[in-house]
């Protein structure tokens, strides 16, 4: 059999360092990448190879940049098999939009949508050939609903939605599943911002009395992107019942 890699973007700490575990403890080899945290890439390809007895390879930089994503596709084995494609990294900006500069904007959308569209781009031939693979795009509630003070983050969001859809669809009749995860307060660093009193009246809003946890946003990634053969090109939330 061949080997199997799921490639795991933002994969150095939070969502996408469980979403890397979870695909790992399910038999992948992982191509794991981000944009400057080495050593969190290293961290996580030893406990893959000790926890797991999985291949990890790691690559840093900017999936915002067409060289980087041709660079990082050249690394997996020519023998090996891509199975999953997991577009996990992503930024966020707070403040209000008259604030925002123009770069601030640009690396923004860089980074959160046209990273998924260049990932996207170099991995549906490799799926093409194969018959078979699967797109997991990680989106937000506020993809949806829309954040005050988040606008460009929203919009970015808004975008990874329709974009999967329609991917979905264009390439459902190949066998190559299409789908979003939209998450709601998970517990990470993305989060850290907010003061322990916006913290409290956050969890008082969301149903479910807590913020999700990144292992519980792991595993629903690793399990949409690994299993139903017959989901494609829909976006389903994890926000325990907040939205």
């Amino acid at each position: 059999m061949k080997e199997e890699y799921a490639i795991v973007t933002g994969a150095s700490r939070g969502i996408g360092r469980c979403a890397a575990l979870a695909l790992a403890a399910s038999g992948c080899s992982i191509l794991a990448v981000a944009r400057e945290d080495g050593e969190g890439l290293r961290s996580l390809q030893r406990e893959v190879a000790e926890q797991y007895n999985q291949n990890c390879l790691t690559a840093l930089g900017d999936l915002g940049t067409e060289s980087f994503v041709l660079e990082l596709f050249s690394l997996l084995p020519p023998e090996a098999a891509l199975r999953t494609l997991v577009n996990n990294a992503g930024v966020s900006h707070i403040g209000l939009l008259q604030d925002m500069t123009l770069e601030q904007w640009d690396r923004l959308l860089r980074t959160n949508l046209t990273s998924v569209f260049l990932t996207c781009r170099e991995a549906i031939p490799l799926f093409l050939r194969q018959g078979s693979g699967s797109i997991l795009n990680v989106s937000s509630v506020w993809g949806a609903a829309g954040a005050s003070c988040e606008t460009a983050y929203s919009a970015s969001k808004g975008a990874i939605n329709a974009f999967t859809r329609a991917l979905g669809r264009e390439l459902a009749p190949s066998g190559i599943r299409v789908n979003a995860v939209a998450l709601g307060a998970i517990d990470t660093s993305m989060n850290q911002f907010l003061t322990r009193e916006e913290r409290d009246a956050l969890e008082e809003d969301i149903p479910a009395g807590r913020f999700g946890t990144a292992e519980e946003a792991g595993a629903l990634i690793a399990d949409i992107a690994l299993h139903h053969p017959y989901l494609t090109a829909q976006v389903l939330t994890m926000d325990g019942g907040w939205t």
